[in-house]
């Protein structure tokens, strides 16, 4: 939303680590013409050399991204209390559109 009001466009937002230790990123901008319809792989070094594991690495990477689990809060009932929308119309802010 911040670079929409900035009137950047042909953006994407993307997470930019800064720091492993303690644990730090960023949001920057990077060009659609960079990143859309492109495929980012894992380093090789983040696959142990049997194939079946990753190394030490790649859990440094990817520990502060995957480390603990918000659980959802649960009711009575036993299931999980998601949000209920109240689906309410907004009032119009625009004039009727004249292409």
């Amino acid at each position: 939303m911040r670079f929409a009001l900035q009137d950047r466009n042909a953006v994407m937002p993307v997470i930019v680590r800064s720091s492993d230790a303690p644990y730090r990123w960023k949001i920057e901008a990077a060009p659609l013409a960079k990143v859309a319809n492109h495929e980012k792989k894992m380093p090789n070094g983040f696959i142990r050399k049997d194939g079946y594991g990753i190394t030490a690495a790649a859990r440094r990477y990817l520990e502060p991204l995957i480390r603990g689990e918000a659980y959802p809060p649960y009711g009575r009932d036993g299931l999980p209390g998601y949000v209920t929308l109240k689906n309410v119309a907004v009032k119009k802010k625009l004039a009727p559109w004249e292409g």
